[in-house]
């Protein structure tokens, strides 16, 4: 799922992270099976057997019965019967009850193959139908933007990208991550913050903790941003390790190798900006018990909406329901901070080779056992973007 903004001679794009990588038709792993033509008659009978005495715990997408037409369009059913042993079609070679039922039904086995893993998207399944029929479930959850964003909503995620860009190449010599927590609902940037695992890191820019988007985005276009900064999403950019040095998700363990001990291993920008959000709604609810994410949905959206610093009396769960948007993709320790915060939607620009944990390295939206599940987007902007201001910061730092 992509969505563009045709405006630009260098097409921005929002493009959705799935729970698991994608692979092409061709790359698609696939196993060995052991199959069978079979009579229509003993399909019913065959599959309650092997069910039994040969689940396939680990094809569950995969079908056990594949049908298709011969000649004069009579069907033919196909039947896995299980996963092919080392010695590919010898028949001593099988389990014992798969070698009788294909003596009491004098079956001719043949060896197939099967996609290893089930489908990420209609596309990815009807290439595994191909091959053999699978079964394929879209994402249960409800998550504007899966399935797309209007151009309006386009517009405002490319804006809220493009400011927290703009707040992770602020700092005086450095680039950095920054994090900005946004309420959907309102589009009202509830909190903003850079790394600052490093002591000594001022900011030219205090971070506002609270403010509409709205009054932010003006204050960017009446800085002519797009013509002060520089996409952190160049690849020459984002793999440079004297630009990264002090980014925290994409070195996480720096501090472990500095002596000075003006490290703090924790404040990565997602996390400190966690820490304003929390701060802000003690601030603004003091007298009131946070509410459960079951209660909070509960709510009419009405209920949150504000009037200037004045909420109404019902203080929000953690970040449920919020929107993060980050400079570099998050390490496993923010990624996982943002599953406790509940948060909903989380837009990441520049991928996070070294240690990102929604699709670089590691896939933590896909980690069924978790108890929250978020989606998450890579915003693609122009290399142009930011250019001026990163070099700005490299000759501050150097000067």
């Amino acid at each position: 799922m992509k969505n563009t903004e045709s405006a630009s001679p260098q097409v921005c794009q929002i493009i959705h992270i799935p729970e698991k990588p994608s692979f092409l038709p061709h790359l698609q792993p696939t196993v060995n099976v052991l199959a069978s033509v079979i009579e229509p008659k003993d399909a019913n009978t065959l599959v309650r057997k092997l069910n039994q005495i040969a689940p396939l715990e680990n094809l569950q997408h995969v079908k056990r019965v594949r049908k298709k037409c011969i000649d004069e369009g009579k069907p033919q059913l196909s039947l896995l019967l299980c996963l092919a042993v080392e010695n590919d079609g010898e028949v001593d070679g099988m389990p014992y009850e798969i070698r009788e039922i294909v003596k009491s039904y004098q079956l001719s086995t043949f060896i197939t193959k099967v996609c290893k893993y089930a489908a990420t998207s209609k596309e990815e399944w009807e290439e595994q139908g191909k091959l053999w029929p699978t079964s394929y479930h879209p994402p249960t959850y409800n998550i504007s933007g899966i399935t797309g964003f209007s151009e309006e909503e386009s517009q405002s995620v490319f804006g809220l990208m493009r400011h927290t860009i703009y707040l992770a190449t602020s700092s005086i010599g450095q680039v950095v991550n920054a994090a900005v927590i946004v309420d959907p609902s309102t589009k009202q940037v509830i909190a903003s913050a850079c790394d600052q695992v490093i002591s000594s890191v001022s900011l030219e820019n205090e971070v506002n903790k609270e403010g509409s988007f709205s009054n932010n985005l003006e204050d960017l276009k009446a800085s002519n941003l797009e013509n002060q900064q520089m996409s952190l999403l160049d690849g020459s950019i984002g793999d440079s390790k004297h630009l990264t040095n002090n980014v925290a998700c994409v070195h996480p363990w720096q501090w472990a190798m500095q002596s000075s001990g003006s490290w703090h291993p924790l404040w990565h920008a997602a996390i400190v900006a966690i820490e304003h959000s929390a701060a802000r709604d003690l601030q603004l609810f003091p007298d009131y018990n946070a509410l459960s994410p079951l209660k909070k949905q509960k709510i009419k959206e009405s209920d949150f909406k504000s009037n200037g610093h004045s909420y109404q009396s019902v203080r929000p769960y953690l970040c449920t329901g919020y929107d993060i948007y980050l400079a570099w993709e998050p390490c496993a320790m923010c990624a996982m901070a943002l599953v406790h915060q509940r948060v909903r939607r989380i837009f990441f620009s520049s991928p996070n080779s070294n240690a990102g944990a929604l699709g670089s390295v590691h896939r933590l939206q896909g980690e069924r056992s978790l108890n929250h599940h978020y989606a998450v987007f890579r915003v693609v902007l122009p290399e142009e973007v930011f250019r001026n201001k990163v070099v700005d910061a490299m000759t501050s730092g150097s000067g």
